[in-house]
């Protein structure tokens, strides 16, 4: 599966770079830079229920493609950020096929990543049905980073939860991907924001079921936190998402809940101001990654300065699009994708059974500002980015 320099593809580049009226002389060179651990991930689609115990399921549809942290950094890179990712890669066929398509295929930033000999890569298998997914992942901790004599000052040993080193002071970025993990402080947040650096946070969710709001301490570094409706009720103790989006308001700048089927609703803590942006209605394929493309889209409008309900807007709009498709970063959408969507919907003449039959002609007005933003070039609709397997021999 390894190909020769020459034979590599040439990284794309996205047709809107949502930063062009904002890049200056002197700007970092990454707009984002993220950590944490890559999988190979294979998707089974179209099966009509969960597998039974003692039978053998039949998918119609199959993907791969690289996961975990690799979605986020897809779909950053697709929306036309410079994108920086520290991971941890296998030196078996899986983890040259994740990082020549992170590297090559998309143009992320592996500088800070590293390959580990005698290492297999996490491997994930997710089976979609009915609007959901369950997955089974397989992967062992990487051994650790040591940090070779004459390295430069400011690297630390420690590891993210993948095995990557992660830099005491992170590379210079205008924004951060950080994931909060409930009991472990990570340094590395706290020395970015100091850089000024913008943090976005999420967080998981907390098996042990405490739900301790000490747990977000890391949240005094942060510019925005995302989580899910349940995630914020718990660990705000209130019973509606929009009230628990406006007591962590209290705690990061900007507070955004996602709410599901019923799309988002966000609190800017500076200026008190709201919004709300009901979801886009798609027939859902699979979500694996759907909170990965919201935040990446979020993240663009708010570095582009938009204003906020026309990021919540965005973001809402790139997860709707990525459940349409099956996996985690194949299904991320880029600008090509917004604008087929966007021209679609303007040009849709009442056919029975289309996809914009299902939108609310009022609520559709919301996405005016794509407008100014996306290529003006017809495109075909749908769009389709998935590959079946791994990697295809060349001839």
């Amino acid at each position: 599966m390894s190909t020769s320099d020459a034979d590599r593809p040439t990284a794309p580049t996205a047709p809107v770079d949502p930063l062009a009226g904002l890049r200056r002389a002197g700007d970092p060179p990454w707009d984002v830079y993220l950590t944490g651990t890559v999988f190979l991930d294979i998707i089974f689609t179209g099966l009509d229920s969960a597998p039974v115990r003692g039978t053998e399921s039949w998918a119609r549809g199959m993907g791969s493609s690289p996961g975990g942290v690799a979605n986020m950094a897809t779909a950053l890179a697709r929306l036309g950020l410079r994108t920086s990712l520290a991971a941890a890669f296998g030196d078996d066929m899986y983890g040259d096929y994740c990082r020549d398509a992170l590297e090559h295929g998309e143009g992320i930033d592996l500088s800070l990543s590293r390959t580990i000999p005698g290492w297999h890569s996490p491997v994930t298998v997710s089976m979609a049905y009915e609007g959901e997914r369950t997955m089974v992942s397989h992967g062992h901790e990487a051994p650790p980073a040591t940090v070779p004599p004459g390295a430069p000052a400011g690297r630390s040993p420690a590891e993210a939860p993948g095995g990557a080193p992660v830099p005491l002071t992170p590379p210079p970025a205008r924004a951060a991907v950080a994931a909060l993990v409930p009991g472990r402080q990570e340094e590395w947040i706290a020395h970015a924001a100091r850089q000024g650096c913008l943090i976005f946070a999420d967080v998981g969710w907390d098996d042990s079921g405490r739900w301790d709001p000490a747990d977000l301490a890391g949240l005094e570094h942060c510019e925005a936190f995302l989580p899910n409706a349940a995630e914020a009720m718990r660990y705000t103790r209130t019973d509606c998402p929009r009230a628990a989006a406006h007591a962590l308001a209290d705690k990061v700048p900007l507070a955004v809940v996602t709410l599901g089927a019923e799309g988002a609703y966000a609190v800017d803590g500076r200026t008190g101001e709201t919004a709300e942006v009901p979801a886009i209605a798609v027939r859902a394929l699979d979500p694996t990654g759907a909170g990965d493309v919201f935040m990446a889209g979020f993240l663009t409008g708010t570095l582009a300065r938009w204003p906020l309900a026309d990021r919540l807007a965005f973001a809402g709009l790139t997860a709707a699009l990525s459940v349409q498709e099956f996996g985690g970063s194949l299904s991320a959408p880029g600008w090509a994708e917004v604008a087929a969507w966007w021209q679609h919907m303007r040009s849709y003449a009442g056919t029975p059974g289309d996809s914009a039959a299902a939108q609310d002609p009022t609520a559709l007005r919301r996405y005016d500002f794509l407008d100014r933003l996306v290529p003006t070039a017809p495109r075909p609709w749908p769009l389709r980015r998935a590959v079946p397997t791994i990697g295809f021999r060349r001839g």
